[in-house]
């Protein structure tokens, strides 16, 4: 008679589960505002934030300042609009390049954004944005007065 294991039962059960999880999760992922991580540097002319966007294209970066507020935002190319929240099917989401399927699926696939409140007013004049190596980093210079028009900043 075989000894049956009740851990390796249980351990079965959750690999399972998660595999029947995935496959639901991908049509309904939902952006959520903490999706890039962020570093705030208050310098004593300036406001710089680097944030980390690994495997974006610097064309699928965008960048704004409004109201003392900073949205980063990144969408790889060839996605779907992010309204169609079943752009992506459970069957699609189980082919991988080449027709492959999915055993383990840890990196990001999808949108990021992050809304980032600055803690001093900046010159949204002179800003700069640089993308290197997956790292966003955007320079805002200090000012006195605020302003409440937004303005788009270009990544080079």
């Amino acid at each position: 008679m075989t000894r049956r294991d009740p851990l390796q039962d249980i351990e079965e059960l959750f690999e399972r589960m998660d595999r029947e999880l995935e496959k639901l999760g991908t049509g309904l992922e939902v952006p959520t505002d903490s999706s890039v991580d962020v570093d705030v540097i208050e310098g004593g002319e300036e406001v710089t934030v680097l944030a980390d966007l690994p495997g974006f294209d610097e064309e699928e970066i965008s960048v704004e300042l409004r109201d003392e507020t900073l949205t980063v935002g990144a969408t790889p190319g060839g996605e779907a609009d992010a309204g169609d929240a079943n752009a992506t099917s459970a069957s699609d989401a189980d082919d991988a390049n080449d027709g492959g399927r999915y055993h383990l699926r840890e990196r990001r696939h999808g949108s990021a954004s992050r809304r980032i409140p600055l803690p001093a007013a900046v010159e949204p004049g002179g800003a700069s944005a640089t993308y290197d190596a997956g790292v966003l980093t955007v320079t805002l210079p200090k000012r006195s007065a605020a302003s409440a028009s937004g303005h788009r900043i270009d990544v080079n």
